[in-house]
């Protein structure tokens, strides 16, 4: 081991560990440029076509405006139904406490199958299934957990004492959660927004079971692709769904880093 810094071996090792992980990006970002008539690597002829043809196909733009407002009306719900949930039970003292935080994230142990055949089940008794709404409420219930524990953690790193003091100054309790604790929870509502956005927009498991032929969303559209073709246009998809991510992880770290946004 070196006196100073980490050991080359180490160093080494980490870098081996970076390639292994990120290349299959770069297999896909060098596949989304290619225009040949099927999928291989390296590409024979390189150039934007399936680009071209990805913003050209009716089905995709359809399921990506589908899963956008079935992703941005989940996280919305999300985060007005989880932050005073999570208020409550970060502030409150009161029977039960612990086990309304494990009835919470209970969805979280289940496993995805298992809770998208259920939902089905019940959602087909309300006449919910292939439904704008009932994909809402079942990716309600897959990202709740996150909004509920995200905020909570974020919620346990502020020190009463700041809401204590706005009190003893004369402050309502609205005017205290308003002024004082909503500023400090940014961070969490912040990560626990993007968060909820990304788990529903990418949800396939629990959204295969309830959609139908006149509303699908993106992730279950490209599933049925990929099992009949062999083009290198999911590939273009896949690079640019990867730069939305990234671009969105970029604004949460300037905006309030994403260590505080997950609450650590």
């Amino acid at each position: 081991m070196e006196s100073h810094g980490l050991s080359k071996p180490f160093v080494a090792l980490v870098v081996a560990l970076y390639v292994f992980l990120l290349s299959p990006l770069a297999i896909t970002l060098a596949i989304s440029f290619s225009n040949d008539p099927f999928l291989g690597f390296p590409p024979e002829q390189w150039g934007t076509r399936w680009y071209g043809v990805l913003l050209g196909n009716p089905r995709f733009l359809a399921a990506f405006q589908n899963s956008l407002a079935i992703a941005a009306t989940t996280m919305a719900v999300g985060l007005a139904a989880g932050i005073p949930a999570a208020y409550a039970i970060a502030r409150g003292s009161f029977p039960g406490r612990d086990a309304l935080l494990a009835l919470f994230t209970a969805p979280l142990l289940l496993p995805s199958i298992v809770l998208g055949l259920a939902l089905l089940l019940v959602f087909s008794q309300l006449n919910l299934a292939s439904t704008f709404h009932g994909l809402v409420l079942a990716h309600l219930v897959v990202t709740l957990p996150y909004v509920v524990r995200i905020v909570t953690v974020g919620l346990s790193t502020i020190r009463p004492e700041y809401e204590e003091a706005a009190m003893t100054l004369g402050a309502s309790p609205w005017r205290v959660f308003r002024r004082v604790t909503l500023p400090l929870m940014v961070p969490g509502i912040v990560g626990s927004a993007a968060l909820t956005f990304l788990v529903s927009f990418d949800e396939v498991v629990v959204s295969l079971f309830l959609v139908g032929p006149r509303l699908t969303t993106l992730p279950v559209e490209i599933l049925r692709y990929v099992e009949t073709r062999t083009d290198p246009q999911v590939a273009a998809l896949s690079v640019i769904l990867i730069a939305i991510t990234v671009a969105l992880v970029v604004l949460i770290e300037r905006s309030v880093g994403v260590m505080r946004a997950l609450g650590r």
